[in-house]
């Protein structure tokens, strides 16, 4: 598998499968195919294709797209419980993450290039090969209801194509068509990880290389990514505890979180929504590795005052609200800041009810509207390719270019630049991102520090050492700036750096 994504580019019709219309081999006109029955549409299955449609057509986030889509079958079907919505999730996540994988095994399968295959044939395909390969959905099952689906949203001809390439799949499992479409480990290491944990080759690099160590390490991380995720709350402090939480969920739908004080797990299934704590807002949704994050910048000491806080990148405001529960707690004051105003509206929902002073506006954090030397603690949160992310959005793997952090890297920078201008001198600042890629994490720092790049001022900053702001947290390496690790923490891959202005 290439480092593109073999669907890209893909026509948005006409050649998906066999040739419709007139002509056989006589020159004259064949009578049309006229099927024994009219084409049952399975809830659950039309339902993971039009998520998958939706990511692939609108760039849709899978995460955004489902829930609306199951609320929906539940509105027009009484009889879809709760196992066809699990089944559903599966369906799309699953063949999302495995993605690369199958259409390896797809192309092995059919005699012209992905490219040139419809993408709505594509996307059936991978769901038949998801269930095939990757569930215990019994072969018959998973073919018979994928060339069912197929008639629905394809027509008969595209169906028949869809029988015939799932079929050759089915005639092995999953084990034995990676060893037969992976290039071996030792001829091509990364190209070999990249099939067999459906990764871009690409971001395997990337990943390796912001690891270190050997093959363990990189498989250990790149099956994480595969992994569904905990779904994890967090009790905002001074509006609800975990007890609370614990209490509500029972001891067979929740656990205590690994790290943060403040976090609790729900059990596979769990629906957040259904808590009247989340609905309220004195709790939320948030992975603890974003918790820890916030905990840490505001437990990192600073000398003199402590009454402002600043959170610059502030959307969609999970961390805004964790920090403006803690500086209430203080009798200090949160501004949170987003520059695009729907975002910034979401910030605003995440903290409303919270008892301490707060403001929400939207703003750009390159440009900001505050004066320099304003706040004791910044938090700047800077957008990112979000690599550190792919266990919940498993389509950003597809979705990014290398050539996007290029794009990432001056928003970067000036972020963080504006974030040390905005603290005063003995005040902190908290540079994170949901990426482990070294050029988005301490290269980013490095060369803001020293003032890298035309017209561009070195500062005068010191570096404090965050593992000990995470207590109990283990292997955060040898610091000051601190990694944190799906396959090792159990969390999304959250960096931090934590910088004091000294001049």
């Amino acid at each position: 598998m290439s480092d593109q994504k073999p669907r890209q580019n893909a026509p948005k019709s006409g050649n998906g499968g066999p040739k419709s219309g007139n002509g056989g081999r006589s020159g004259q006109a064949r009578k049309p195919y006229k099927p024994h029955r009219k084409p049952q549409k399975d809830p659950v299955r039309f339902l993971a294709f039009e998520a998958l449609r939706a990511v692939d057509e609108r760039d849709a986030y899978a995460n955004l797209v489902l829930p609306p889509l199951l609320k929906k079958a539940r509105e027009k079907n009484a009889e879809f419980d709760n196992r066809d919505a699990a089944l559903a999730t599966e369906l799309v996540y699953g063949t999302l993450r495995r993605q690369g994988t199958y259409d390896s095994v797809i192309a092995a399968c059919i005699d012209r290039p992905l490219r040139e295959v419809d993408p709505p044939v594509l996307d059936v395909l991978a769901l038949g090969a998801h269930q095939l390969l990757g569930t215990r959905i019994p072969t018959h099952a998973a073919v018979s209801a994928s060339v069912e689906l197929a008639r629905v949203v394809l027509g008969e001809g595209r169906a028949k194509f869809v029988n015939a390439v799932l079929r050759k799949i089915s005639k092995q499992d999953l084990e034995a068509w990676v060893e037969q479409v992976a290039p071996p480990y030792e001829d091509d290491a990364e190209q070999h990880l990249a099939v067999v944990h459906s990764h871009p080759r690409w971001v395997v690099s990337a990943l390796w290389d912001a690891l270190g160590g050997g093959r363990g390490g990189i498989e250990d991380l790149l099956e994480a990514d595969n992994e569904r995720p905990e779904v994890t709350l967090v009790a905002r402090p001074g509006r609800s505890t975990t007890d609370e939480l614990l209490d509500v969920l029972g001891e067979e739908s929740g656990l205590p979180g690994r790290w943060s004080p403040y976090a609790v797990r729900m059990a596979e299934g769990g629906e957040p929504g259904a808590l009247e704590a989340v609905r309220d807002g004195r709790a939320g949704v948030q992975d603890e590795g974003s918790q820890l994050v916030a905990l840490a910048l505001a437990n990192a000491p600073v000398d003199g005052p402590d009454e402002r806080w600043l959170d610059g990148c502030a959307g969609p405001g999970g961390k805004a609200a964790l920090l403006a529960a803690l500086a209430s707690e203080r009798g200090a004051a949160l501004l949170a800041s987003e520059k695009l105003p729907h975002r910034a509206r979401l910030v605003e929902q995440a903290l409303a009810g919270n008892p301490g002073p707060y403001q929400v506006i939207a703003a750009d954090g390159t440009r900001p509207p505050w004066l320099p030397g304003t706040f004791d603690r910044v938090l700047m949160d800077v957008p990112c390719s979000g690599l550190g992310a792919l266990r919940r959005r498993p389509e950003s793997r597809w979705r990014r270019r290398p050539e996007d952090l290029e794009g990432f890297a001056p928003l970067q920078r000036e972020l963080l630049r504006q974030a040390l201008k905005a603290v005063r001198v003995g005040g902190v600042v908290g540079y994170a991102t949901c990426s482990p890629h070294l050029a988005e994490t301490r290269v980013v720092v490095d060369d803001v520090i020293r003032g890298k790049g035309a017209g561009n001022e070195p500062f005068e900053v010191e570096w404090l050492d965050a593992r000990p702001l995470m207590p109990g947290v283990s292997a955060l390496g040898d610091g000051p700036d601190v990694q944190l690790w799906p396959h090792v923490h159990g969390t999304d891959a959250m960096y931090l750096a934590l910088l004091r202005r000294t001049a």
